[in-house]
């Protein structure tokens, strides 16, 4: 890796890290103007956990800082502007959500205008996945297959936003990832351009979001987040930065099957996708009588590991990748088998007449 490649992968990180972290404090004062705040709450099922009004704007900043090393590292193509517009539109839906809750079938409106905006505008599509032995080629199912795609992604981040530094991080650690994979690879695409561009946001945005936070990142952050995740994912398959396209996916383990689990654990009690509790993986963690810190640090771990296993099963060993991805499959199950991530363990026993242990 040259010198002059290792300097502008450190400017890109670091401008956009400094135009995020200043421009927060700003940020939170246009918050607290414009109504933007997450207002503590006791009724049953809110998700957040905090004790004192918070801005909820965290979004906005990283779009900037984006927006603004864009201009700097960046080149115009049909491809980025439909990037530009579809990041647009769902910071937009999240600002708005932000300042005044919105109902569930508008924001998702929202959603499917940016993904539509970028596939079918921008061209980026997934067409077809090659991995592990396996290959399918989606033909004229790729268009929708790419949307809903897309759109998952989005509202995987959004999910999972349920503590101090929790999506930032998560986010953070895949961005990272991705870019070490491909510079390694020695790829420079657009996809590697953002990917350590948003890096910068994230950890730029961690600075004031990690525990005790004093900004959220709002539906327009964790939308944003969740937006560029799946936008660097498909660019990332469609230029040959990873072998495949599964591995971005596994990165991101941890939010797809907490996504997952709210699923399952929603339709057992016959509730809406939509409807927010505190089940979730992270607050399970909470419920061990751990800190907000630690149980954000242990989900950090376990991505961590995730990353690395993607890193040595696309770089090094595919055969120990798929050792270390069955060991950490298994112990997100030992995860799933001692808490109530799925189901509640106590009306699953009552249901059932099961005797108590």
């Amino acid at each position: 890796m040259g010198e002059e490649l290792i300097t502008r992968i450190f400017l890109m990180i670091l401008i956009t890290f400094l135009v995020v972290a200043f421009i927060m404090p700003f940020i939170k004062k246009l918050a607290f103007h414009i109504g933007a705040l997450d207002i503590p709450r006791s009724e049953e099922g809110h998700r957040h956990i905090h004790k004192k009004t918070t801005p909820k704007l965290g979004g906005l900043a990283m779009f900037i800082g984006f927006l603004f090393s864009y201009m700097i590292f960046g080149e115009q193509s049909s491809m980025m502007n439909s990037i530009l517009i579809g990041s647009f539109l769902i910071v937009l839906t999240g600002i708005i959500d932000d300042i005044h809750s919105i109902k569930a079938s508008v924001k998702f409106a929202g959603q499917l205008a940016a993904a539509c905006v970028v596939t079918f505008y921008g061209g980026i599509v997934l067409q077809d996945v090659s991995a592990f032995g396996f290959y399918i080629d989606f033909g004229v199912l790729a268009y929708p297959i790419t949307v809903l795609f897309i759109v998952a992604c989005i509202n995987c981040m959004n999910l999972i936003d349920g503590l101090d530094g929790l999506a930032g991080g998560i986010s953070a650690i895949y961005y990272l990832t991705i870019g070490i994979i491909a510079v390694i690879m020695g790829n420079m695409g657009l996809d590697v351009t953002m990917t350590f561009i948003m890096f910068g946001a994230t950890l730029g945005f961690l600075v004031h979001n990690f525990h005790p936070a004093t900004v959220f990142a709002g539906d327009s952050g964790s939308m944003f987040m969740g937006f560029m995740v799946s936008v660097i994912a498909l660019l990332g398959f469609k230029n040959v930065t990873l072998t495949s396209f599964i591995i971005p996916l596994l990165i991101l383990a941890i939010p797809i099957l907490d996504t997952l689990f709210a699923i399952v654990r929603r339709r057992l009690k016959g509730e809406s996708f939509a409807t927010p509790d505190k089940s979730h993986i992270h607050h399970q963690f909470l419920n061990m009588n751990l800190s907000y810190r630690t149980s954000v640090l242990i989900i950090y771990g376990i991505q961590i590991l995730f990353a690395i296993a993607s890193i040595v099963y696309v770089l090094k060993n595919r055969e120990l990748g798929y050792i270390l991805y069955t060991v950490l499959v298994i112990i997100v199950m030992l995860l799933v088998l001692k808490t109530d991530v799925v189901f509640n363990h106590k009306d699953f026993e009552k249901k059932f007449k099961l005797p108590k242990k």
